[in-house]
This record gives C-alpha cells, sequence and structure tokens, in this order.
C-alpha cells in the first residue's frame, strides 16, 4: 500500500511539472507577443517626443534626450481650424454610424433568426454574397446618387447608408440569435408576447454581448474610416481625424513627430473603448445568454 500511495503521489507531482511548465511556457509566449505588439506603439510615442535631428538617426534612439513636449502642442495647433473640430466630427460620424449600425443590424438579423417566410434562406444568401461585393464597384453609382441627394459635403452619404444593414455584422448577430433557445419564444408568446414584445423583451436583453461587439467593431470602423470622407468631405471643417493626418503629410511633408503625436490622439477612443468592454463583451461570447 505504502509502495502504492508513493506511486501515486509522484505521479501528481510529476503532473503538476508538466503543468507549471506549461503554464510558463504559454505565458512566456504571450509576454514576448505583447512585447513585440507593443513596439510599434513604443516608437510612437518616442517619436512624438524627439528632437527633429534624432528621428531619423541610426540606430534609432528609443528614449528622447531632450523630451520635447512641446510637439503635442505644435501638432494640434498646425491646423488651419482647430484640431477640436476633427475631434468633434470623428466622434459625431462614428457614434451615429455606430447607432445606425446596431439598431439596423439587430432587426434585420432577428427577421432572418426567428421569423419564417418563404424565401428566407435564399434572401439571406443574397444578402451574404454582398460581402462579395468590393467596395470600388459601388463607388461611383453611389456618388452619382448621392450628388443628386445633394449630400456632397455632407455626413450624410458616411451615416445613412449604416441605417440600412450590413451583411457582415447581420451574419454575425444571426449566429447569435440562434444560440438561444426556441423555448423562449413559446413562453413569450403563451404570456401573450407579440414579434416586437418578442424583439425587445427577448431577444435583446439577451444578446447585449453581440450588440456590443457589433457597436466596437463599427466605431472602430467609422473612427478609423478615410475612403468615404475623402470622397465626400471637402471642406476641411467638415474633415475627421483621418483626413487630418493625410492633410498633415500633404501640406508641411512629413512632420514625423507631430504625426505621431496625431496618430496617438487618434488611436485612443477605439483602444479605451476596447479595454472598458472588453470583459463583458468576450464573456458573452462562451455564453449562450441564458442561465440555467
Amino acid at each position: 500500500m505504502s509502495g502504492a500511495a508513493i506511486g501515486i503521489g509522484t505521479a501528481r507531482a510529476s503532473v503538476k511539472r508538466s503543468q507549471r511548465a506549461q503554464s510558463i511556457l504559454i505565458h512566456t509566449v504571450l509576454i514576448a507577443g505583447g512585447i513585440i505588439v507593443m513596439i510599434p506603439l513604443a516608437w510612437m510615442l518616442s517619436t512624438s517626443l524627439k528632437p527633429p535631428h534624432q528621428i531619423t538617426k541610426f540606430p534609432p534612439i528609443w528614449i528622447p534626450d531632450p523630451f520635447v513636449w512641446s510637439n503635442y502642442y505644435r501638432a494640434v495647433t498646425i491646423f488651419p481650424v482647430s484640431f477640436v473640430v476633427f475631434v468633434r466630427n470623428s466622434m459625431y460620424m462614428s457614434l451615429m454610424i455606430t447607432l445606425g449600425t446596431v439598431l439596423s443590424n439587430a432587426i434585420v438579423a432577428f427577421a432572418f433568426a426567428r421569423l419564417t417566410f418563404r424565401g428566407s434562406r435564399v434572401l439571406f444568401i443574397i444578402v451574404l454574397s454582398t460581402m462579395m461585393l468590393p467596395q470600388q464597384v459601388t463607388m461611383i453609382p453611389l456618388f452619382i446618387l448621392f450628388s443628386k441627394f445633394g449630400w456632397i459635403n455632407t455626413y450624410n452619404p458616411l451615416i445613412v447608408p449604416h441605417f440600412f444593414a450590413n451583411a457582415y455584422f447581420v451574419f454575425l448577430l444571426r449566429q447569435f440569435y440562434t444560440t438561444i433557445p426556441r423555448e423562449l419564444d413559446d413562453a413569450a408568446r403563451i404570456d401573450g408576447c407579440g414579434v416586437i414584445g418578442l424583439f425587445i423583451r427577448i431577444l435583446l436583453p439577451l444578446s447585449k454581448p453581440a450588440l456590443g461587439i457589433t457597436a466596437i467593431f463599427a466605431f472602430s470602423w467609422a473612427w478609423n474610416e478615410f475612403l468615404g470622407p475623402l470622397i465626400y468631405l471637402s471642406r476641411m471643417e467638415t474633415f475627421p481625424l483621418a483626413i487630418a493626418l493625410s492633410f498633415l503629410r500633404a501640406a508641411h511633408g512629413v512632420l514625423w513627430s507631430e504625426l505621431m503625436v496625431v496618430s496617438f490622439i487618434a488611436m485612443l477612443p477605439p483602444v479605451l473603448l476596447f479595454f472598458v468592454a472588453q470583459k463583458h463583451y468576450i464573456q458573452g461570447i462562451v455564453i449562450t445568454g441564458v442561465k440555467g
């Protein structure tokens, strides 16, 4: 018996050592990957504080000497209009696009996931097929259409289309809706809940994680959008931050320190949004939203 107990103890110790080694290896790989990912950010911050003669010096200087804090003031005052205008434009455009994306895609995905009607599968395939269509194909027809509406130099061409759903987000939300048991629908109908009530009272509360993912993706893409504003906006007072960055390069050459400053400022909102919301939507991915 004592020999068997010793053998069991040895096996357990071996398993613990193996698990500890595996944990150390995983954490080492993750830390190394994190450091690699952070290198561009560190270079951006370093360059934003360097004097001009240190930016292109080789070997690279990672710690500026001296720290030129005036780069930040010069970067936000170099534009003909206030830098706050660009931030406000980006925030307005991104929030409106996010609102339209969440509302429209939640409704359309609900219809495909919960309502059965003739041709629904064919229609869903047609919606998904629009993802195969490059944006460049519809660029000129859409510009002609929006110019007929008198929407050029307004945010309407950038915001209004997002209130009519997007195939990618429709697919994402529909797949999440299908994980919610249909027994809840039957129970809600027995209690007198109609289609609208089923959507608002049952599906939406249980779909907060998926809606959060949709909102984060939509906000990040809208915040970084460059091609759309470049096509439809021509007055500097309407430019978002992405266009302001291109102006900084085109009008003044490449002022690397100022460019890094504005790039860092433009990067902050999506990064902060991700860190604030990540716990909620990551937890939502691994559960169905229904507690037993």
